[in-house]
């Protein structure tokens, strides 16, 4: 048996799977595809995370397309993070091209354009479903990560939200809990400190500071009602496609902590609010997170470890994660190693540094006697990939140079005025549409210090009402001598008194003066 031979004989052996899966391409040796040696992804390990790598203009982006369309076409919902904003156009069908029916010729399937059901999301003022969540719904241990505060920060917060609990104070936006920091550290400052204990101005002042930060990233847009339900992501359309929900960033990559902060909250409501499914014969939810360096590259500690804690966890609510980036370094070591699909596109070795960076990205990889993958990683053509995933029973397939199918759907974006349509047919925009401003502790607790404001007003207004009888008491009886003194009769008095004391000083001083006469004789 030749080397090829045995290589498509393995192949067909290592990617044939007994349940639906998602083909990718055709498998290439020698750089030559081999037809009918098509490359698949079982669907039901499609929860168990992946990534898409490669440089710039390799392909990854339709990639990503490629496999969201398939899941969607086999009733998975799909949510894209469109940080470029080049992923709408898989709501419309490919127009079609001479060379797409030559790559597919090539790998052995037909090519038929297709079209899957859209929903746009926005965290700004991208056109679209508005999402947000309110400040209680993150809790004081995730907001406490996302602040990246230290042990005695985060145990106030904690104390703050406590004490909103406590009061029935809703805590919704950023402006509620600047609002709340203040009272405890001025009006209210004796009563909560009699029920909770003491609170630093100073570390009460960091915490505001923090908050300012991100709400200089756009962060104010996101803390509100209504908030977003999960749920929401889990639609399907009449005809059972799943829905894809392609959320709007291209205002965001210079806000990389609002991008953070989002991705943290989103996965822990998933987590907290989906029911444990295991292992199912398809996923429920498969998440796309275009860009994914943005999330790692300003996270604190705290908040890396909240990711990966996460990723960890949930699978097992049939929730799958593929992080889309340039290079695998850019994933922290413990998320890289829970993902079971790698599909990774040409690297380009400019420096000492790249070539470094591409043998690391080759260990990641299983050893396979037919590349040498450190070299073949720079010789990746435009829509080429090296991949391995995991089989039906999680074991890893043997690494295979891919010829990747064409997506179904347009590999360009939409025109405004399809944008447009796709948001007016909607059925849930107009649910979270509108800005809700329920009472909350922004209004709670500016008439609590209204309140302490007036009764301060009021005890000072009696201060000085008592000061002011005081004063008038005295001007009163400094006004009662002055009459009596300066009257007839008083006058009469006070000139026989010192006539009186000036007629004995008379005296005293005429026999003075006789004496002093008397001593002459």
């Amino acid at each position: 048996m030749s080397k090829i031979e045995k290589f498509i004989a393995e192949m067909n052996e290592d990617y044939q799977f007994k349940g639906e899966s998602i083909v990718l391409g055709g498998a290439m040796i020698d750089g030559e595809c081999q037809t009918n040696t098509l490359v698949s992804i079982p669907l039901k390990m499609m929860n168990r995370h992946g990534l898409i790598a490669g440089s710039t203009g390799s392909g990854k982006t339709k990639t990503l397309q490629i496999l969201a369309e398939n899941l969607s076409e086999k009733g998975v919902p799909v949510l894209l993070m469109d940080v470029k904003g080049d992923l709408s156009g898989i709501a419309a069908p490919s127009p079609g091209h001479k060379k797409i029916d030559e790559r597919h010729a090539q790998i052995g399937i037909p090519f038929a354009p297709a079209t899957s059901p859209v929903e746009f999301l926005t965290l700004s003022d991208e056109k679209g479903v508005r999402l947000r969540a309110t400040v209680s719904e993150f809790g004081p241990v995730l907001f406490s990560k996302i602040l990246d505060l230290t042990s005695t920060q985060s145990g106030i917060l904690a104390i703050i939200f406590k004490y909103c609990d406590d009061e029935k104070i809703p805590l919704l936006d950023l402006k509620d809990l600047k609002k709340v920091l203040q009272f405890i550290t001025n009006e209210g400052k004796k009563t909560f400190e009699a029920e909770y204990g003491r609170v630093s101005t100073v570390s009460a002042g960091t915490i505001v500071r923090k908050i300012i930060e991100l709400e200089q990233q756009g962060a104010e847009q996101f803390f509100g009602e209504r908030s977003f339900e999960v749920e929401d992501l889990v639609r399907h359309d009449e005809n059972g496609k799943g829905i894809v929900s392609i959320l709007r960033l291209t205002d965001i990559q210079d806000k990389p902590k609002l991008f953070s902060t989002f991705m943290l909250q989103l996965l822990a409501e998933i987590y907290s609010t989906f029911p444990e499914q295991g292992d199912s014969d398809r996923p429920k939810l498969v998440l796309f997170i275009d860009e994914a360096h943005l999330i790692f590259s300003q996270a604190s500690k705290p908040l890396l470890e909240q990711i990966e804690a996460i990723v960890k966890l949930i699978r097992s609510k049939g929730v799958g994660i593929y992080f889309v980036t340039q290079n695998p370094v850019d994933i922290p070591d413990a998320v890289l190693s829970q993902l079971g699909t790698k599909i990774q596109h040409a690297l380009r070795a400019f420096t000492a540094k790249d070539r470094k960076a591409i043998k690391l990205a080759a260990q990641n990889f299983p050893d396979t006697p037919y590349y040498t993958t450190s070299s073949l990683l720079t010789e990746l053509g435009i829509g080429e990939a090296l991949v391995t995933v995991l089989n039906e029973k999680g074991i890893p397939t043997p690494l295979v140079h891919t010829l990747l199918r064409a997506p179904k759907s347009r590999m360009d974006v939409l025109t405004e005025r399809e944008i447009n349509k796709i948001v007016k047919a909607s059925e849930i925009v107009e649910l979270y549409e509108d800005v809700e401003d329920r009472e909350s502790a922004y209004e709670i607790l500016n008439k609590k210090i209204e309140l302490f404001q007036e009764k301060e007003h009021q005890e000072e207004m009696k201060k000085q009402e008592v000061k002011a009888k005081k004063s008038t008491s005295r001007r009163k009886e400094k006004s009662t001598f002055d009459k009596v003194v300066n009257s007839s009769v008083g006058r009469t008095v006070v000139r026989e008194l010192t006539r009186g004391l000036l007629g004995v000083l008379g005296i005293k001083s005429s026999r003075r003066r006789r004496r002093k006469k008397n001593s002459w004789f």
